[in-house]
Formats: structure tokens, C-alpha cells, sequence
């Protein structure tokens, strides 16, 4: 069974179908990259897996379970976690802040006990502080971690967002965009930090990315989208020499 299955997956906004008929299996530990146009419904793709849009038509199963309809954080609950095209990062907390909030779902002290900082609490606390401090040490942030979010440079709040996300101990990691506005070094770092995440955490990884060669040189699969449907799906050689893509991205 793949980790992740969607059927004739689809939305439609007010008469326009911005993605219909998407079909793809994510195997765990895989790496898969989804690529195409501007416009085309990529970010639309991972707003449907990770339930802030809801499906017209369609199922996503996730270890064998539909979750469409499900909240959210029901979802991130069940393993599936998320960077964004934007960075979202909660700017005024320090660093390591922002990975402990990922850690919220796990958090099983009462109400109670955190209001009246009773031993669980603290217990509990002192668990996370060092979880959230060995996720940072990772990617060599660890002397950063009191720092404010917004002071850090472009590159590491990129990363301090991926840190946040595996934070949440998914089983599917969702990236999107993470090389924008990254310089080449940057990007090549990123490119092995993505590798080292897959196999140190054993996640299968879902890559939206306009950097070919970040995509062509790390993705096992690529699948292309355009105008909402997809039109190809094979390796990264495939895809390269796939006239369908090529027509997509240069024109006909």
C-alpha cells in the first residue's frame, strides 16, 4: 500500500476546475517532486493534501485512510506536515520557540497544570525544550536558538520552517518552494539537507520547486502538472525529454 494515494482528486472554484482528475501514489521514503507552470495548481495540490481546501471530487488516503474532510490539524495529527511558498514563521519568537510550537499536538499535561505550573507541566516542558534544541542542532542551529526569528538571514529561516515542520514528526513532508530566493550555494546546501531529512527521518518528501536543477538533481519521480491536470509522470530523465513538458514550459 502506498503512504500516499489520491483518486480523481479535484476543486472547483466557482465554475473554474483548478485542479481535476489528479491521480499520484507517494511511497514511503520517497522523494517525489511536483512541477509546472505558474498557474498551474501546484500550491492548490498541497492546500487539498493538507486540508485548507476542501475536494469537490476525489479521495486522498493517507496510510489507507481517507482524510478529506478532515481539520487541518487533524491532518498534521495523522502525518502529513508543511512548508509554504511564503515563509510563515511566528517572526517575534525566538528560534527555538517556533519548533516547540509544532510540538503543541503531543503536549499531554492538563489545562490545569500549566496554568498552576505543576510538575507535569514542567516535566513535560523540559522534554520539549531538549526535543525542539537536538531538531535545531540537525541543522546547525543550535547556537541560534535564542534569536529572534526575523533577525536570522533569508537561508535559515527557510530552514528554522523545515525544522518547524519535522517538528511535527510526519510521515509526509510537504515543501513548497523552499529554493526561492535562494543563491546557488544556498540552494545546493539545500539540496543535501533535503537528502539528509529523507534518510535521517525516514519520510517520504513531496517537493514543489521551479529550480530544475534543485528537482532534476534529487527527486526519484517528477510528476508535471498544467492547467490544474497532470500530463506527465516518470523520472527525471523522462521528464526532460517529455514533449508534453517541454510545450508546457516553453511553448508549443
Amino acid at each position: 500500500m502506498a503512504l500516499l494515494e489520491t483518486k480523481d482528486l479535484g476543486i472547483t472554484f466557482g465554475g473554474l476546475r483548478a485542479v481535476g482528475d489528479f491521480n499520484i501514489k507517494i511511497e514511503e521514503q520517497q522523494l517525489m517532486g511536483l512541477i509546472g507552470p505558474n498557474g498551474a495548481g501546484k500550491t492548490t495540490v498541497f492546500n487539498l493534501l493538507t486540508g485548507v481546501y476542501l475536494p469537490t471530487e476525489g479521495i486522498i488516503n493517507l496510510d489507507g485512510e481517507n482524510i478529506v474532510g478532515k481539520k487541518p490539524y487533524e491532518i498534521v495529527q495523522k502525518g502529513i506536515s508543511r512548508t509554504f511558498q511564503n515563509i510563515r514563521l511566528f517572526k517575534d519568537l525566538s528560534v527555538i520557540d517556533n519548533v516547540k510550537m509544532a510540538f503543541h499536538h503531543k503536549m499531554k499535561y492538563s489545562i490545569g497544570a500549566g496554568i498552576f505550573r505543576l510538575p507535569s507541566y514542567w516535566k513535560e516542558e523540559k522534554e520539549i525544550h531538549e526535543k525542539a534544541l537536538e531538531l535545531l542542532k540537525l541543522f546547525d542551529m543550535d547556537q541560534a536558538a535564542y534569536l529572534t526569528a526575523k533577525n536570522l538571514p533569508y537561508g535559515q529561516q527557510r530552514k528554522l520552517e523545515i525544522a518547524r515542520a519535522l517538528a511535527a514528526d510526519p510521515k509526509l513532508l510537504l515543501l513548497d518552494e523552499p529554493a526561492a530566493g535562494m543563491n546557488p550555494n544556498e540552494t545546493k546546501e539545500l539540496m543535501e539537507t533535503i537528502h539528509f531529512i529523507r534518510d535521517k527521518f525516514k519520510i517520504a518528501i513531496l517537493l514543489i520547486e521551479h529550480d530544475m536543477s534543485l528537482v532534476m538533481g534529487i527527486c526519484e519521480k517528477i510528476v508535471v502538472i498544467d492547467y490544474g491536470m497532470i500530463i506527465a509522470t516518470g523520472t527525471p530523465e523522462e521528464i526532460k525529454k517529455n514533449k508534453k513538458v517541454i510545450g508546457a514550459y516553453l511553448g508549443e
